[in-house]
């Protein structure tokens, strides 16, 4: 997700409404559960032949829940957040939280063209900026990674002019100070990560990856 990190509050979990629960793999079309944000309607209209774009993320956090808090938080004049479009949970639940028509604040330089697609996983939380803590390690699940497959081929087919695929740590490649130790750099973002199946993902779509 775009922005900078900040602290988990521990306050009490918040629960996703009722969803259907991926029973068959092979459906053309995943499980959807709208679940929009409360300042959708607040972000930038646009229409949906310019987006071009998918652009792969990691919540790097530990639950549905707690990446839900960060996209409800208000963080610009307009009253609205970081999130992205849609969030596949560990079990292949698919979250929408913002539609599509909508500008999401996702990835910087891309939003405009781009749907942001988050995938439920630890990453590097709750160390994301610390030198010694930079692995991503919690593989994504199977029924994760088929879900994903499903909803591209869904915006295949409801996006006029998506041609591409990237992975939030291809386009934003910004280093920062390590915040263990001031004279070694990090890389902002490295989502969604070396356990992400880029090989499985891309045989399964037509999509370039930039």
């Amino acid at each position: 997700m775009n922005g900078r990190r900040h602290p988990v509050m521990l306050t009490a979990k918040r629960t996703a409404p009722r969803f259907m629960l991926l029973s068959n793999l092979q459906s053309p079309i995943p499980p959807m559960n709208d679940w929009l944000l409360p300042y959708a309607d607040k972000l930038q209209a646009r229409p949906i032949e310019d987006i071009d774009l998918l652009v792969i993320h990691c919540t790097e956090l530990p639950d549905l829940s707690i990446a839900r808090e960060y996209g409800e938080r208000e963080l610009y004049e307009s009253g609205t957040g970081n999130s992205g479009h849609y969030y596949i949970d560990r079990d292949g639940a698919v979250h929408r939280f913002i539609p599509n028509e909508r500008i999401a604040h996702h990835v910087r330089g891309h939003n405009s063209r781009s749907i942001g697609i988050e995938l439920v996983n630890t990453g590097r939380f709750p160390n994301w900026l610390d030198s010694r803590h930079q692995a991503m390690n919690e593989p994504y699940s199977d029924v994760q990674i088929q879900a994903l497959i499903q909803l591209l081929h869904q915006l295949i087919r409801e996006l006029p002019n998506l041609a591409f695929i990237a992975g939030h740590e291809d386009l934003d490649r910004d280093q920062v100070h390590a915040t263990d130790d001031a004279s070694r750099l990090v890389f902002r973002k490295r989502d969604p990560g070396e356990m992400f199946p880029w090989e499985k993902v891309l045989g399964e779509v037509a999509l370039q990856r930039m």
